[in-house]
């Protein structure tokens, strides 16, 4: 979860899912090829932490819409 915030703020706050995992694997690809079967899996696992982003408030909703931007909600 700390990677897609950090990943976020990057990025200005707000990104798509393909701009994100984008700024992810920039910033940990060496730790993500040391991962064994997360290398495998860490797309969808970061789908997983903006749901949980989202569920805590972290994460703005996307109200369904799939292709919709990543947002950092502010407090």
């Amino acid at each position: 979860m700390t990677w897609v915030v950090e990943a976020l703020e990057s990025l200005g706050g707000s990104g798509k899912v393909i701009d994100v995992t984008k700024e992810i694997w920039q910033r940990h690809e060496s730790d993500l090829e040391a991962s064994g079967d997360l290398f495998f899996t860490w797309q969808y696992d970061v789908r997983w932490a903006a749901q949980k982003l989202r569920n805590g408030g972290t994460l703005k909703p996307v109200h369904g819409d799939r292709s919709g931007m990543w947002t950092i909600a502010r407090r």
